[in-house]
């Protein structure tokens, strides 16, 4: 990738090593790490955080604020709302059993994975190692422990699912027989067993 084709603001700290796509902006205060990827047409914004290695798609948006902590994997089309933490320990401690300050020796890191299209609402926490699924929204200040299916609705702590959305990110409307509709597209899903899947 062509960093010299982004925008990427004189206060931001993006490391010689990061790959940023062309028309991607990385705004005031943003730090982007050693081989992190980001693809074309992102927006990295205000105060971000991209740890190394994190992969993240095109047409990207990473609001203010948010925290995206190695090896997280974010697909095209992701939307990430401000002050959202993807967190990655799975077991966090300061120091190891016999008291030393723990390295990156010491633990693995659990990457959080965000599927197409799919947004995280502003303040969401997502524990180490989840997937969102495609077209999936979760829903401001909810804590995601567990696997989100594609195009469900979660909200809470524990966030869990409370409808179905489309790829609009409208809330769907029951249309029969295990059916959904989009109020604004028009498109139609159906439900195949815990998962949606559109017609």
């Amino acid at each position: 990738m062509d960093s010299s084709a982004a925008r990427i603001e004189p206060s931001a700290d993006v490391d010689e090593r990061a790959a940023i796509g062309a028309g991607t902006t990385v705004w005031h205060l943003a730090q982007v790490r050693e081989h992190a990827v980001v693809g074309a047409d992102c927006v990295i914004g205000r105060g971000a955080y991209v740890g190394p290695g994190v992969r993240i798609g095109d047409r990207v948006k990473v609001q203010n604020h948010a925290l995206v902590y190695e090896p997280a994997v974010v697909e095209d089309g992701v939307f990430i709302g401000p002050a959202v933490v993807l967190t990655n320990d799975r077991n966090p401690r300061a120091v190891t059993p016999d008291g030393r300050l723990k390295t990156e020796l010491d633990w693995h890191a659990a990457g959080v994975t965000l599927r197409q299209g799919c947004s995280i609402g502003a303040r969401a926490v997502l524990v180490a190692g989840v997937t969102v699924g495609r077209w999936a929204l979760v829903a401001a200040g909810a804590v995601v422990s567990r696997d989100v299916p594609d195009f469900a609705l979660v909200a809470g702590v524990p966030a869990r699912r409370i409808g179905w959305v489309g790829r609009a990110g409208e809330r769907l409307e029951p249309a029969g027989e295990g059916r959904w509709a989009c109020p604004r597209t028009g498109e139609r899903y159906r439900e195949d067993g815990s998962t949606l899947v559109r017609e």
